[in-house]
């Protein structure tokens, strides 16, 4: 299956003094057959001095604090009754032991809830890219780094404000009490594969994702803040010499403060990587899997 896989996502080429790295857009959750690396991906990391990701959770110093960061803290405000009621039905829904209830904390709980709200869809965060490409990297023996921190990485998902929180865990429940969420996760699982950038870039216009129009410009201003360091960093590592494959969410790459953008503000040669058309038989594939909203 690995030598069938035909590229998907996002990629670009940096170039500075002779030395070529690379930026990926990947995505958390996908299906088996999506993830696995197409020929220009496997040949660009392999190529690469190291794998970049946003935080290399193989790294068990890394994934503790954000397993700690994700745990339901005893002096926490309670959720109000009819929330935890119809966050115990989603848990119940999605097959999940009650108990994690008592364990993590609710807005961990609906990201938890969101990565698995496609799986009959084939789409679980087991098979999420990033993954898939610290698996290759591990392979080739290629060192992983990570660019943020735990603390980072928490900061952007959760909140200890118990009114933002239960505004959160309100609309999360909606969204996957209608099934918003798992058409939406499906439907960005498709926009990746076909590589069109177009869509993503409106991607918080259709996502699902966000309650209100303040919360979508805190969301984006947190995403901006976060290209910024991660900008500093890779452009750090170019001056350096080094060459990393940098494979990061693909929202990340998008629009004047995205990745490609910034480094190339910067001054380092930036050029989106375009893949070979795809065979008639990908095509069909691609056409039978499409959902209604973008046929």
């Amino acid at each position: 299956m690995a030598l069938q896989a035909r590229d998907r996502g996002f990629l670009w080429r940096v170039d500075h003094q002779g030395r070529t790295a690379w930026l990926y857009g990947t995505l958390h959750v996908a299906s088996l057959r999506r993830s696995l690396p197409g020929p220009t991906v496997r040949e660009a990391l392999r190529s690469a001095g190291s794998l970049a990701l946003e935080l290399n959770l193989q790294d068990p110093a890394l994934l503790r604090p954000v397993q700690d960061g994700m745990t339901a803290r005893p002096d926490a405000q309670p959720l109000p009754q009819d929330l935890a009621d119809r966050l115990a039905a989603q848990l119940q829904a999605a097959c999940l032991p009650a108990s994690l209830q008592q364990q993590m904390r609710p807005d961990a709980l609906i990201l938890k809830l969101v990565t698995l709200s496609a799986r009959r869809q084939g789409i679980y965060p087991d098979y999420g890219v990033d993954m898939m490409l610290a698996g290759v990297a591990q392979k080739l023996g290629k060192p992983i780094l990570s660019l943020e921190a735990p603390e980072q990485q928490l900061r952007a998902l959760m909140t200890d404000e118990p009114e933002a929180l239960q505004n959160s865990v309100r609309f999360g429940l909606e969204q996957l009490e209608s099934g918003a969420t798992a058409q939406g996760v499906a439907q960005l699982t498709q926009i990746w594969a076909d590589g069109r950038l177009n869509l993503l870039e409106t991607y918080f216009q259709w996502c699902h994702c966000v309650g209100s129009d303040q919360e979508r410009a805190n969301l984006v201003q947190r995403i901006q803040v976060r290209n910024q360091a991660m900008a500093a960093q890779i452009a750090a590592q170019l001056r350096a010499g080094e060459t990393p494959f940098v494979a990061v969410g693909s929202l990340h790459l998008t629009g004047p403060q995205g990745l490609p953008a910034l480094l190339a503000a910067q001054g380092f040669a930036v050029q989106r990587v375009s893949w070979p058309a795809p065979t008639a038989q990908s095509r069909a594939a691609i056409a039978e899997a499409k959902t209604p909203e973008m046929q």
